[in-house]
């Protein structure tokens, strides 16, 4: 998706209210920089995660629920974990640190009303994400994917052509973040059994 893509087609049905508050924000900035010279710039990240994310079950995102289920299962020696959907869509996902990284280039080396994409470029099945959390948290169940269970949008991957072009890129690939989020929630494990 490429930053002029927003608002040319219909919102994906699972996520539509979040991305209606999105949108806001983005207009928000929009609007104070042309009324007031305000230097707001909007910046459309792709998903994150990493340490201190949610990892609650009932509400988190694919990453720390993903976490969260392999190393419960691990603790619990279940047989399987499941896993929501086909595991055939696709993500992107960009660790914390990279985001925070990209917002102090940005605030150095941006000045402009459009939105700016931030991502790593590249994405995942949910099936090889999953795996390779299994992998990292050392589980050795099975995976099953409940395919009654939406899979949301089929891909969902940022052009990251505009940024690079200003000479950012991620440093921290997808595997590197997740053995050091894991590590993190493995510290911090008795908090959420709460």
């Amino acid at each position: 998706m490429k930053e002029e893509h927003l608002l040319t087609g219909v919102l994906e049905p699972t996520n539509e209210w979040y991305a209606i508050a999105k949108i806001a924000g983005i207009k928000m900035c929009q609007a104070y920089r042309k009324q007031y010279g305000f230097n707001a710039i909007s910046l459309m990240p792709t998903n994150l995660y990493g340490p201190g994310d949610n990892f609650n079950l009932e509400d988190s995102h694919v990453l720390p629920a993903l976490i969260r289920k392999f190393h419960d299962a691990k603790q619990e020696q279940t047989d399987f974990v499941e896993v929501w959907g086909t595991g055939n869509a696709k993500r992107e996902f960009m660790h914390v640190d990279d985001l925070a990284d990209a917002c102090v280039f940005l605030m150095r080396n941006y000045d402009e009303p459009g939105i700016i994409n931030v991502g790593v470029g590249r994405d995942i099945s949910i099936r090889e994400v999953a795996q390779l959390i299994q992998e990292i948290v050392g589980y050795e169940g099975q995976i099953r994917f409940d395919a009654s269970k939406p899979d949301g949008t089929p891909r969902k991957l940022l052009d990251i052509s505009l940024i690079t072009e200003l000479g950012w890129k991620p440093k921290i690939d997808l595997e590197q973040g997740l053995h050091s989020t894991y590590s993190w929630f493995s510290d911090h494990y008795d908090e959420f059994r709460r």
